[in-house]
């Protein structure tokens, strides 16, 4: 079951939700809008890289930091992570989708290929998979508007959260952008 406007707000109240900075003025009628931050993660094209998903890849891609007034432009095809501004969690009885938003779908910009997941008992800043598919460049922001969470109710409470023991979870509480620690589950045996 999806949760309403209504919703959401009651179960701020109770922590079952999270929303860190929440604003009443970035509530829809069955999400949350939420903001790109500053802090970019980008492929450093200066290396010549084969990825390859069993190895680590420190230098695979660089962190920068986006002026807000400058922004910055995305090219044609062009693939990046950042974070969204808020912190957002959940209790073990709920989860969240990361959705994008339709204005942006409608320019090329797609906000993630992938994960756009919140797992029960997770609370962290949601990373942001975006590419250009346009074939014109488009420039961002950091503050704007960026994408919409959708959370939503489980038939009962997990037995394990996110973050459980066993589970092979990278990204618990992640608070700043990182790359790709897929390389771990080869080495945890967890393929």
């Amino acid at each position: 079951m999806i949760l309403s406007d209504k919703t959401i707000k009651a179960k701020l109240k109770t922590g079952e939700i999270t929303i860190k900075p929440f604003d009443e003025k970035y509530l829809q009628p069955a999400s949350y809008d939420l903001h790109l931050d500053s802090h970019f993660l980008v492929f450093n094209k200066k290396k010549d890289f084969v990825i390859d998903v069993k190895q680590p890849m420190e230098d695979l891609m660089q962190s920068i930091e986006v002026d807000e007034n400058k922004g910055y432009v995305l090219q044609p095809g062009e693939f990046v992570l950042a974070n969204v501004k808020e912190v957002t969690g959940v209790d073990g009885k709920h989860i969240a989708r990361l959705e994008g938003k339709s204005s942006l779908g409608r320019l090329g910009l797609a906000i993630h290929v992938t994960a756009g997941f919140l797992d029960p008992g997770n609370s962290l800043r949601l990373t942001l998979h975006m590419i250009n598919l346009s074939p014109l460049p488009i420039k961002i922001y950091p503050g704007m508007k960026i994408a919409q969470i959708i959370f939503e109710l489980l038939d009962q409470e997990c037995e394990r959260k996110y973050g459980a023991d066993g589970l092979g979870n990278k990204y618990v509480g992640t608070m700043t952008v990182k790359g790709s620690e897929y390389w771990k589950n080869f080495e945890n045996g967890l393929m």
